[in-house]
């Protein structure tokens, strides 16, 4: 595995200086549709969410499906993961919580799903990264990833804007065709790789950000989403996501 592109410092720096991270999830929170469909056809029970403190898909999952969840992260605060259960009507250990290395733990049991949601970007050895989900899964169980789309009109903003973020990616792996030839060489099945989302532009850093930039940021995001409202169509230019969805053999 080649070094990672983020270490603890950076993440411990990122969660405390971000605003406004107890939110109520909503029934169609991103990707909702996508995994609702999942469950139901491939009758999962159980899930795990890598790298995703504070944990709202985990959270989400619970919440609208019942799912017996887990949160693995290199970096757990359990204040903030109380506050979000809270906040969306669930109660402290709903969620069970993994702090541990992703390349160092040894999973004592496996998942029907296993999913990361921005994950694998921040590691050189794509490949690699996706091959760490597969110890927790189950045999004929679903491997979900998504992961941004900087090749587009995003990456240009997060470039522009907040190199240092966009630095902490790999924008080599932000492609639907690598991604699914990775997973066919870790020998899944069922492979689809897709851009998905309309049109999103964001920044990490807006809060650090003067007025010009703001309003910029803000015009983009308004000229994109009128775009694809006319013409809606999820592509590699104007999509913010893509979508890796794969089976592990039985």
């Amino acid at each position: 595995m080649e070094q990672n592109l983020t270490d603890r410092a950076f993440w411990k720096s990122f969660w405390e200086s971000k605003k406004d991270i107890i939110f109520y999830l909503k029934p169609d929170y991103h990707f909702g549709a996508i995994l609702a469909k999942l469950i139901k056809e491939k009758s999962i029970k159980t899930a795990i969410e890598l790298g995703g403190f504070p944990g709202y898909y985990a959270t989400f999952l619970k919440k609208y499906y019942q799912l017996d969840t887990t949160l693995f992260d290199y970096f757990i605060h359990e204040g903030i993961i109380d506050q979000l259960l809270k906040k969306n009507g669930l109660k402290h250990g709903d969620v069970k919580i993994i702090e541990a290395d992703l390349f160092e733990y040894q999973p004592a049991i496996l998942f029907d799903l296993v999913t990361s949601f921005g994950l694998i970007e921040h590691f050189n050895d794509t490949k690699a990264i996706i091959e760490t989900h597969l110890q927790f899964l189950k045999p004929g169980g679903v491997l979900f990833i998504t992961l941004p789309n900087f090749k587009a009109v995003n990456g240009w903003v997060q470039r522009k804007f907040d190199r240092d973020n966009y630095d902490k990616h790999n924008i080599a792996c932000m492609d639907p065709k690598l991604l699914a030839e990775c997973c066919r060489q870790l020998g899944l099945t069922e492979v689809e790789s897709f851009y998905h989302g309309k049109f999103s532009v964001w920044l990490e850093n807006r809060a650090e950000q003067g007025g010009l930039v703001k309003a910029l940021v803000k015009t983009i995001w308004l000229a994109g989403k009128v775009f694809t409202k006319i013409v809606p169509v999820e592509s590699k230019a104007l999509s913010p996501y893509i979508v890796v969805k794969a089976v592990k053999q039985i």
